[in-house]
């Protein structure tokens, strides 16, 4: 491959605390002269809160601002179709920086393989340039380090679970696991409520919002009786396999 393209990092920035970033994102980030972001309109993102101080001074910012975010259902036929061209001309802009030679960093928030917007410009780069991907902490680990309660014994399975599934889904899923994270809670959160508390497993759960950020809240799932959740929350089920006394 030829050494006068640039190269793109994938750079996992873990959960929101600036202190879980690690050694190699910012080592990614200081051999970039680009640096991108995915945002919704309007909005900084994430990512690039995360990244603030860290950026190389004269860097490239390049924010890439999604065209739909919750204005159209995500199983509307045209939700899939926008966001796909979305990534298409994303792309198309990353591997403008890359032709011309200049490394670009694509700040991840969580890990960039783990329901990572990266992916998508990642899948269609990925054959003709250079690729490193720096793991970043994941948020559910964030979350379940913020709680407190150990997550897995012995030979407990852990399951990852998205909030949006169907109801029938999620409550098949919770009879197969030991120990449980719940994601993409938003306006699902009611319902996986109550699937958790039909198959008696409120009395474990619990919920985290912002975890390890600014803002952060930790409580038993019993306790938020609102019935709302924000993007950045998560519900966890520790398991209760065997271990030592």
């Amino acid at each position: 491959m030829s050494q006068t393209k640039g190269r793109l990092y994938g750079v996992g920035l873990g959960p929101g605390d600036p202190d879980l970033v690690t050694l190699k994102s910012v080592k990614a980030l200081q051999a970039s002269s680009v640096v991108a972001w995915f945002a919704k309109r309007g909005k900084k993102g994430h990512a690039r809160t995360i990244a603030e101080g860290l950026i190389p001074s004269g860097a490239v910012e390049l924010p890439l601002v999604y065209p739909v975010t919750t204005e159209i259902p995500h199983t509307d036929p045209d939700y899939n179709r926008q966001l796909a061209a979305f990534y298409e001309e994303a792309s198309q802009h990353l591997a403008e920086h890359l032709e011309a030679g200049r490394n670009v960093a694509l700040l991840c928030e969580g890990d960039p393989l783990f329901y990572g917007s990266f992916m998508h410009p990642y899948m269609r780069l990925k054959d003709r340039y250079d690729v490193t991907i720096c793991p970043g902490v994941t948020g559910m680990s964030g979350c379940w380090t913020a709680n407190g309660v150990p997550m897995t014994w012995g030979d407990d399975v852990l399951m990852v679970l998205p909030g949006t599934l169907p109801r029938d889904d999620l409550a098949k899923r919770l009879e197969m696991a030991d120990a449980v994270v719940i994601m993409k809670l938003g306006k699902n959160f009611q319902k996986v409520y109550d699937v958790i508390e039909s198959k008696q497993l409120l009395s474990r759960a619990f919920y985290v919002e912002r975890g390890t950020m600014q803002g952060e809240i930790v409580m038993p799932l019993a306790e938020k009786t609102d019935g709302q959740a924000p993007y950045f929350s998560m519900i966890i089920i520790p398991g209760e396999g065997r271990r030592p006394e």
